[in-house]
């Protein structure tokens, strides 16, 4: 029997109808989005940025990394504030500091005030993200939670893709400068709607695992770091290795005091359960072949075609509508067939996409060569972000919603940075020349279509089968 494991437990937030609840999804969404085309908008401003603040290539990586490094390294910390201090205040809190840091960022004369900014935008991120996520888990319930969560996965990708477009308008029209303007108004008012919207609920008083929660932090922020280093200077330079030992080392650290302390922050039974095991592969490489295949793409057209950062944009809003598409469709079919064959078909059609990506050349159109190879794996990037989220937030326990969703963000912001370190090293002799040679980016595209397709015969073995109400039945609550 399968009842009571959907009920949200008394410390989540509960929208009171079913329009209520969508209203919930709505706001919910809207913060999402702002925090995910914060990844990319900047993407298309670099040239501009560099031009007026005099930074050099270095410090215009700073400028995008900083960002996914503290909305990476804090997530879990910030999950398990939203189980501790209730998700709508974690949230709020979250929102006014990403708010306040996007106007740091927006007025910034100095590349260091930059970088400041975009380090408190992703502290910020990183409280409001999870805790988004908790709320809405715990408001929905069967089939409607998988279409609520089709929603926000799609948030995912859209976001990111839209993100390219809105920094190639606002730049070209209105500076670089708006790239940051433009959350303050989303930010206030979702902030002036939150409390409306969704129910306060009581805090429950819990001893936070400062230790644990600065080892995660630390080795998830080195691991970002040196994975961008890779990017850089390559695998083996000191600058690389170096902070991926520390990662490894604190990882292992992480996992002793997880051990030996009375509330941990993630209990050992989350981790190891198979359904976030999966949640977690999935997630990474969906994310990583997402964020390969765009900054590839992004490149190849500015560089070798000649495209404009606008120009740019609006070839990527196909993509971004067939993420949505592939999304919704993934989150229809889960509840009927579950989540292991959507997730298969997901990164075969990501492999068949990312393989036709490959006929890209110096003198052919980007709209018969990458544009169809692109809509196609973008059709398949949906469903697998639906995937690992609704496979994950199904089986766990209610109590423990915050951390879990933490720890799947933390992966898409892992596997965000893994793809462009991996595939930026890979395709380096294309990005770096200013000739008009494809061979750097036709490498980049050939090894997407190698993980797909591997990542394809992995998730027939690793996700759970079954659909994800049922597979609720026995996860063992764990509570201790």
């Amino acid at each position: 029997m399968s009842h009571g494991h959907g009920h949200a437990s008394p410390a989540k937030e509960r929208a009171t109808s079913p329009s209520g609840s969508w209203a919930v999804l709505t706001l919910l969404c809207f913060a999402q989005f702002m925090l995910i085309v914060d990844i990319t908008v900047v993407q298309v401003a670099l040239p501009s940025i560099g031009g007026e603040l005099g930074l050099d290539r270095e410090a215009l990586t700073w400028v995008v990394t900083t960002y996914t490094l503290c909305f990476g390294g804090l997530m879990v910390l910030g999950g398990r504030l939203a189980d501790a201090l209730g998700a709508r205040r974690t949230l709020l809190v979250g929102l006014i500091l990403f708010t306040a840091a996007s106007l740091v960022c927006a007025l910034a004369s100095s590349g260091t005030v930059l970088i400041l900014g975009r380090a408190l935008q992703g502290v910020g991120a990183a409280l409001l993200s999870p805790a988004a996520l908790a709320i809405l888990t715990s408001t929905f319930h069967g089939q409607r939670r998988n279409q609520a969560l089709g929603v926000w996965a799609a948030i995912g990708g859209t976001g990111a893709a839209l993100g390219v477009l809105l920094g190639g308008v606002l730049t070209e029209s209105l500076g670089w400068a708006w790239a940051f303007f433009v959350n303050v108004p989303i930010g206030l008012l979702v902030g002036i709607l939150v409390p409306v919207f969704i129910r306060s609920a009581p805090a429950r008083k819990e001893r936070l695992d400062l230790p644990g929660a600065l080892a995660i932090t630390l080795a998830t922020a080195l691991l970002i770091y040196g994975l961008v280093t890779a990017g850089e200077n390559g695998w083996a330079a000191a600058g690389t290795l170096l902070p991926l030992t520390g990662a490894a080392l604190l990882y292992m650290a992480f996992v002793l005091i997880e051990r030996s302390v009375q509330a941990p922050l993630m209990r050992a039974a989350t981790l190891t359960r198979r359904p976030v095991i999966s949640g977690m592969f999935v997630m990474l490489v969906a994310t990583g072949l997402m964020l390969g295949l765009f900054f590839l793409s992004s490149f190849y057209l500015q560089q070798v075609l000649g495209f404009s950062a606008l120009e740019t944009g609006l070839t990527f809003l196909p993509v971004a509508i067939a993420i949505t598409l592939g999304a919704q469709l993934g989150a229809h079919l889960i509840g009927k067939i579950g989540g292991r064959p959507v997730a298969v078909a997901a990164f075969v059609l990501t492999a068949a996409g990312a393989a036709l990506m490959t006929r890209v050349s110096p003198d052919a159109s980007a709209y018969t060569t990458l544009l169809p190879g692109f809509i196609l794996a973008a059709l398949g990037i949906g469903p697998a972000f639906v995937t690992a989220t609704t496979t994950t937030m199904a089986n766990i326990p209610p109590d423990e919603t915050g951390v879990a969703s933490g720890v799947i963000n933390t992966f898409h912001e892992l596997g965000g940075s893994i793809g462009v370190a991996v595939v930026s090293t890979v395709a380096a002799a294309g990005l770096a020349s200013s000739s008009a040679s494809t061979d750097g980016f036709i490498s980049g595209f050939v090894l997407c279509a190698i993980v797909a397709g591997t990542a394809s015969l992995i998730a027939l073995r690793l996700v759970p089968a079954g659909k994800p109400a049922k597979a609720f039945v026995g996860h063992g609550h764990g509570h201790g």
